[in-house]
């Protein structure tokens, strides 16, 4: 028989055998869920040896037309996949076990999608509930700090609700927001630094969010991770997924306490010497002079040794300023939740908590009652919903930090150790000082203080809509809105303000955000695709009130501004709106290849017309290595991704109503005169036009970013590495620019600066050893930056950023200022004639606040019942201002200072260019020294034992017979140990005046950060 004609015999044979089968088929419904009876959607379900399948919908039921004796096979991410067969049954019933190999992690990705972390073809962290609350921090943030690769958060100080800083992959802007995106359940919300009316930190508003009621957080990094939340994603994105309910309908109720005690970690401070200087008595001049704050004041230790000293036969009482000035600070946290189900599809949690911080500072505290409540439903057979609501109530008190007159802080890191400072009233009513111009501390403590009130709502509704198994349509809207009354007020006497001062502030946030979004999932034989589309609205509007008055008629802390003599009002709104168009392709092949498109077209007002609509994007793509290794390579190598990503996201770093130059009140800019003129004037108010000119063609700045990394599993996935590397470029980077006079301004802003940002980022994951009870883990994180300002403008090389400056060719954030002059030659110092080495004539770099790399290891043991932690984290490199050795080597309070001895400082003298011969006093070196800046840059590098915690779960047989479904006990202790060879003050990690790009590399006087210890209790009713 012809060749041919066999092959169609065999064909037209298989067809109707084919046929026949099918002509059995039958249609089989299910419903897929866990192991808990959740439904789980989008499922994949397939007829296995065939190409039919479908996928199950969002309450995990399905239907499909299958041949007669067909075996389905169910999958889902997260889960393992299973088989069931149909010959028996027009209806199963399938549950899936929940994968624990860890190889299906589901994250939670931009807009709130759930993926598989496999299949990511971007970097990403994320940090689970147990992480969060073994730190045992009020601020979430601080919970993270040292435990995400590539992210950088610092805190400001120990005030309770202290400002913290988080930067993913370094800074994208010279002087925008460079702080990374806050989304709470797909909800961008405002992390803003609010309530500082004086010197020193206000809080993060991510303060008002209670750590307690966070499932986990996920760290999106680079640009092809975040594009889709649009200019605000170019900075990083931390999706944070609150907690949901349980799906046993019995209640689940939580209760827990914890009680921590902290005590301040300090700067080296001198207690040898006295109050007292040099002076001249009958024309002779005396050193170490006795000072007794009383008939002498002064305002320096340079007097004779406590040991030695004697007045009036007697000797002298040494005093511990920072002891006897600060306490122990004292938190309670209380919560109670209630998790559970009242039917199927759906579930309910709430929980209340209330935090009492009373700081180090008497008097300072922190109090927050927070509220929240979740609530998800099966409204009708294909739309489900999730209602949830957070509610916070914060009030707190601070003290001015920093250098200025009002600090408590300063006057008790400097003050003598002969003086006491209490009674802080003198028999006639002022204040007793040691010298006159700083107020007695305790005196601040009763009549200087910052009040502040928060209130804070953040309800959220989420609609998803499944008409087909392939289709989910979600709508979400979200409101962030928050009121915060400050009060500051300064008693009558104050050394700062003689008269005294009352500040009034009513902070209003009030911020809309509405996403629709379209999710079309289809699986093609080996191809898996999704198909994503949005629209999103963001409105955002803030007002600020103050009324400040000066000169108080009425003492004994009658804080209304209507006690003041002069009073001034102020106000400001701002209006913001941003719409975006986006959409998002993810293509898998066969679980081995991914291939993920993303664009984005976003329209901003706060730019220029012509430059406020502008597009961005990312293409990204998976390579899953390991699926075609051989059995052999396979069982040692469980899993191996390469993945490559490029993407561009612009970023709108300007700030509202930047393109006009708006009027200013006079009373505003140059108190109330002008021309000799007082407004008001004949009833009419003054107004100048604001000094910054401007620019009505600002446009977006652009990041681009290139990523390559691999992701590597190995041993049974009990070793684990991702390392990931990225070049980011930042193009029409805003900066602030000098402009000449003659145009009636002297500044405006541009779009001109180039900035370079390279880095590495490691995660290592490990299980050691798991035998019987017990079980090591461990996880360590590595991360480096190098980082260059490419360009500025033609003509400009550096622009001032607060306390650091970007200078061309240099990272961000440059200490700049007076140096040491130095013999070219042999860079010694260069020494005067006097003996004492003095400043360049030209000022210059000093150091960056970059550090060299970023280190974190955590370890975790297990045996039983009982369970061990511990976590270091380390800094290596980069610099700080140590502004409390800088004030205080001409006050003679540092350690250092005690070495009073006379010396022959090591240098060339200007006089012979010979080696410096000619011996200084101690007290000529330190204050010599106090007038150069590169004296007090000092290595910030630190190793910290940050957390130790040890628990102790009670077994079930103990408690079986109680009310408790579970127990725990858990002890805590956090920075027990700070090692900073190069730093000379307390915590080299503080940012003294807040969490802005100007308020960096600087420790100046803040309220110390603590040592602490924590007890936990937890009990499941």
């Amino acid at each position: 028989m012809h060749p041919r004609l066999l092959c169609i015999i065999a064909f037209l044979a298989a067809f109707i055998i084919h046929s026949a089968a099918w002509a059995q088929s039958k249609t089989v419904k299910g419903k897929v869920q866990a192991e808990d009876g959740s439904p789980l959607p989008k499922a994949s379900v397939l007829v296995k040896g065939s190409k039919a399948g479908t996928s199950s919908g969002d309450d995990g039921s399905f239907e499909l037309a299958v041949p007669a004796n067909a075996t389905l096979v169910i999958s889902a991410i997260g889960y393992s996949k299973t088989e069931v067969k149909t010959a028996a049954t027009d209806f199963v019933t399938v549950t899936l076990q929940a994968d624990n190999r860890s190889l299906n992690e589901v994250v939670v990705t931009a807009l709130g999608v759930k993926r598989e972390k496999r299949n990511l073809t971007f970097s990403s962290q994320e940090i689970k509930a147990e992480e969060l609350l073994r730190a045992k921090e009020s601020n979430v943030l601080n919970a993270m700090t040292g435990k995400v690769a590539g992210v950088q958060i610092t805190s400001s100080s120990g005030t309770p609700g202290a400002s913290s800083r988080i930067v993913v992959r370094g800074v994208t802007s010279i002087i925008g927001n460079n702080e990374a995106l806050i989304v709470v359940d797909g909800i961008p919300i405002n992390n803003a630094e609010t309530g500082a009316v004086n010197s020193g930190p206000g809080s993060n508003r991510l303060i008002d969010l209670d750590p307690s009621i966070i499932e986990s957080i996920n760290v999106l990094k680079g640009a092809s991770a975040t594009a889709l939340y649009g200019s605000a994603g170019a900075r990083g994105v931390v999706m944070i997924t609150t907690k949901s309910g349980a799906a046993s309908k019995k209640p689940a109720i939580t209760l827990s306490q914890d009680l921590s005690f902290e005590s301040g970690i300090f700067p080296e401070i001198q207690s040898k010497y006295a109050q007292g200087d040099r002076k001249e008595i009958n024309n002779v001049i005396y050193d170490n002079v006795y000072y007794d704050g009383e008939t002498d004041k002064a305002s320096s230790s340079w007097g004779p040794l406590m040991d030695t000293l004697r007045v009036n036969g007697q000797p002298v009482q040494k005093r511990n300023q920072l002891k006897d000035f600060f306490q122990t600070g004292v938190t309670s946290n209380s919560t109670i939740s209630f998790s559970g189900s009242n039917g199927a599809g759906s579930n309910y949690f709430a929980s209340y908590s209330y935090l009492d911080q009373k700081g180090m500072v008497p008097t300072t505290f922190l109090k927050r009652h927070s509220v929240f409540t979740k609530f998800t439903t099966k409204l009708t057979e294909k739309l489900s919903g999730t209602f949830q609501f957070n509610y916070a109530n914060s009030r707190t008190n601070r003290m001015p930090e920093g250098y200025i007159l009002e600090s408590p802080i300063w006057t008790i890191y400097s003050a003598p150790v002969s003086w006491n400072p209490l009674p802080y009233l003198n028999p006639d009513g002022t204040q007793r000082v040691f010298r006159f111009s700083r107020n007695n501390p305790y005196w601040v403590l009763d009549n200087v203080y910052t009040r502040g009130t928060v209130n804070r709502f953040i309800p959220v509704i989420t609609l998803n809509y499944a008409p087909f198994s392939w289709l989910n349509i979600t709508e979400r809207m979200g409101l962030d809105t928050y009121n915060e009354q400050v009060k500051y007020y300064e008693a009558r006497g104050s050394v700062a303000n003689i008269n005294g001062v009352v500040v009034d502030r009513v902070n209003t946030f009030r911020q809309y955000n509405h996403d629709l979004i379209i999710d079309v999932h289809k699986q093609f034989n080996k191809f898996n695709v999704q198909l994503l589309f949005g629209n999103n609205v963001l409105s955002t509007y803030s007002q600020n009130v103050e009324g400040r008055g000066v000169g108080l008629s009425i003492t004994g802390g009658y804080d209304n501004v209507a006690n003041a003599s002069t009073q001034t009002y102020s106000e400001k709104h701002y209006l913001t709106r941003k719409t975006g168009f986006y959409s998002q392709a993810n293509i898998e092949y066969n679980h081995i290849l991914n291939l993920a498109l993303t664009g984005r077209y976003d329209g901003s007002s706060v730019l220029a017309k012509g430059n406020n609509f502008y597009p961005y994007g990312s293409a990204a793509a998976g390579f899953i290595f390991s699926e075609l290794l051989g059995p052999r390579l396979s069982g040692i190598l469980n899993f191996g991704k390469l993945r490559v990503s490029y993407a561009t996201v612009g970023n709108d770093n300007v700030n509202a109503y930047a393109l006009t130059t708006p009027y200013l009140s006079v009373s505003t800019t140059n108190g109330n005169t002008i021309g000799g003129i007082s407004f008001p004037f004949q009833e009419q108010n003054g107004f100048l036009l604001n000094g910054v000119l401007g620019n009505p063609l600002l446009k977006n700045e652009l990041v681009r970013e290139f990523e390559a990394g691999i992701e590597l599993k190995a041993l049974g996935n009990r070793i684990g590495a991702e390392i990931s590397w990225f070049n980011k470029k930042v193009t029409d980077g805003l900066i602030p620019v000098t402009i000449s006079p003659s145009t009636g301004y002297n500044q405006t802003t541009i779009n001109t600066a180039r900035m370079q940002t390279r880095g590495i980022e490691v995660l290592l994951n490990a299980n050691p050893v798991r035998a019987g009870k017990f079980n090591w883990d461990l996880v360590f994180s590595f991360t480096k930056l190098n980082n260059k300002v490419l360009a500025l403008r033609e003509d400009l090389t550096r622009v001032n950023v607060g306390f650091t400056q970007a200078i061309v060719g240099e990272p961000y954030g440059v200490k700049f200022g007076t140096r040491f002059a130095r013999d070219s030659a042999t860079g010694q110092w260069l020494i005067n004639a006097s003996g004492l080495p003095f400043a360049d004539t030209q000022q210059g770099i000093l150091g960056n606040i970059t550090p060299d790399w970023l280190a974190g290891l955590t370890n975790n043991f297990t045996y039983g019942p009982f369970s061990l932690s511990f976590f270091f984290d380390m800094k290596k490199g980069g610099v700080t201002e140590n502004n409390v050795d800088g004030y205080g080597y001409f006050y003679g309070t540092p350690k250092v200072t005690e070495d009073r001895d006379v010396r022959v400082v090591e240098g060339i003298s200007i006089v012979d260019n010979k080696p410096n011969t000619v011996p200084v006093k101690g007290q000529d070196y330190w204050r010599q020294l106090s007038g150069v800046l590169e004296s007090v840059i000092q290595d910030a590098t630190y190793l910290k034992l940050r957390n130790v915690s040890i628990g102790y779960v009670l077994p079930s047989k103990l408690i079986e017979k109680t009310p408790l479904r579970s127990a725990s006990l858990t002890l805590t202790g956090r920075n027990l140990w700070i090692h900073s060879p190069h730093f000379t003050g307390g915590d080299p990690e503080t940012n003294s005046f807040g969490s802005s790009n100007g308020s960096l590399g600087m420790y100046s006087f803040s309220t110390p950060t603590a040592r602490s210890f924590n007890i936990s209790l937890k009990l499941g009713l």
